[in-house]
């Protein structure tokens, strides 16, 4: 062979190797392209998943303060239920506990034994009532001698008082009554002036 016939020969094979060479890399891009195509295609939908995720977590994170605050109001209702169930039953009680106070102080003063008994009875009858109600929750409002307070108090009139300083309750005509707490009925009350002043009515 010539030489110039290797110099063709290798031109044909260096041509032939940068053909094949520029096919390989041409496959080399494609291949890093589609690479690159569906590195973003995933990219995409693992940022779609996590949003999905973060917002099923902040469901369930909602869902459970919801239930959580469902249950604790649930509490609640239960408590207010189990304190004041007892609230229609006891007002109905009330003027029998008035009836029997009532009794009590008007057979006081009896001279009669009969009487006497019968009025040692209403009155044994009676602190056992209170004593029961007492129980549950029940206290007597009989604020003779305090400061009259509007929240537990109804004043039905003023009057004058030497004995007692101005604005103290001098008199309770009718005891009040409170339910853990809650007030029933408040204590109907006669209220000092002090001083020597005119009778009001309320």
């Amino acid at each position: 062979m010539s030489d110039e016939q290797n110099k063709e020969e290798l031109e044909k094979v260096e041509d032939a190797i940068e053909v094949e060479a520029s096919n390989e890399e041409a496959d080399l891009i494609d291949e890093i392209t589609q690479a690159n195509f569906r590195i973003e295609e995933l990219e995409q939908a693992l940022a779609e998943e996590k949003a999905k995720v973060d917002e099923q977590k902040d469901s369930v994170v909602r869902a459970a303060a919801e239930v959580e605050n469902m249950r604790r109001r649930a509490a609640l209702d239960v408590e207010k239920a189990r304190k004041f169930a007892l609230e229609k039953f006891v007002n109905e009680l009330l003027p029998v506990i008035d009836n029997m106070e009532r009794a009590v102080q008007q057979t006081a003063n009896l001279e009669d034994e009969a009487a006497k008994a019968i009025c040692e009875g209403v009155e044994l009858t009676q602190k056992t009532l209170l004593s029961a109600v007492e129980k549950f929750g029940v206290k007597e409002v009989n604020p003779q001698g305090e400061a009259f307070d509007p929240d537990k108090h109804q004043a039905i009139g003023m009057q004058p008082s030497a004995e007692f300083p101005a604005n103290t309750v001098m008199m309770v005509m009718q005891k009040g009554f409170i339910l853990n707490e809650r007030l029933l009925r408040p204590a109907m009350v006669m209220v000092s002036q002090g001083g020597d002043s005119v009778d009001t009515q309320a």
